[in-house]
């Protein structure tokens, strides 16, 4: 379990969790917090509450979503039955006491506060949803619930790190031909026509552009560490069929 300074400061729950600490077992040993993974249902349920009492009594609901790479964003008043999660890679609160989850095994996670608004969101920031929007619908939904951009407090959590995470020209493209300024967060690769592509910097440099006040930015990378993080990526160089995800949260103290 991972946290940063600037949110504990900003005075809101949060908390970055890896793979350990849960019941699961064999690929998704074994903090398993995927309800759409393989996994028996029980034990990912189990291992929700574990992360939710790891949080120290600051939320008594866990709110995920049907994340689906997208810019859509949800503003959440009251907890919805995980069976009717809408589909959503933002999620946006003033409710006390619900911690707002956001599940990952490559893609960036990112948590954001507006302290003095008493206002948080999460939101899942792969490749595409990045590129696509995410943030900037994120950072505006939570305008809507009166916080301040300048304000917000942000922090990255652990995805795929840039020595890992090896993409083809036609990746490259579609960040490019948009936004030339872009290029930097591809560096050439070993094999011809091939990036290695620096995801967090990129998720950075757009929470910087929103112009929140500050972002913080875990350096740990998820497909090299196998014993702390599960990876989709790793898992689908090896052949292991499926695999676990990570749930990071975020809560108003109640």
């Amino acid at each position: 379990m991972l946290t940063t300074d600037s949110l504990t400061d900003a005075g809101v729950a949060h908390a970055f969790f890896d793979r350990t600490g849960g019941i699961s077992e064999g690929v998704y040993a074994s903090l398993n917090c995927g309800l759409g993974s393989g996994d028996d249902p029980e034990r990912v349920l189990e291992n929700r509450r574990i992360a939710l009492r790891r949080l120290d009594g600051a939320a008594n609901v866990l709110v995920t979503a049907r994340q689906v790479h997208s810019s859509r964003v949800a503003v959440v008043a009251r907890p919805w039955p995980d069976a009717e999660r809408p589909e959503a890679d933002g999620l946006v609160t003033r409710a006390p006491g619900l911690a707002l989850g956001i599940l990952t095994a490559d893609c960036a996670p990112v948590l954001l506060a507006d302290p003095g608004a008493e206002v948080v969101a999460a939101a899942h920031a792969g490749w595409r949803g990045a590129k696509d929007g995410i943030l900037a619908r994120t950072v505006d939904a939570m305008e809507g619930l009166g916080a301040r951009r300048r304000s917000v407090v942000a922090a990255i959590g652990p995805c795929i790190g840039r020595e890992s995470y090896e993409v083809g020209a036609e990746f490259r493209a579609l960040f490019v031909e948009d936004d030339p300024t872009a290029a930097p967060f591809f560096r050439p690769a070993e094999r011809a026509r091939h990036f290695m592509f620096d995801l967090s910097g990129f998720v950075a440099r757009e929470l910087d552009r929103l112009g929140v006040g500050s972002v913080a930015v875990l350096a740990h990378d998820t497909y090299a560490d196998e014993s702390r993080f599960f990876s989709y990526r790793r898992a689908t160089h090896t052949g292991a069929g499926d695999y676990g995800r990570h749930v990071s949260a975020i809560a108003l103290m109640p």
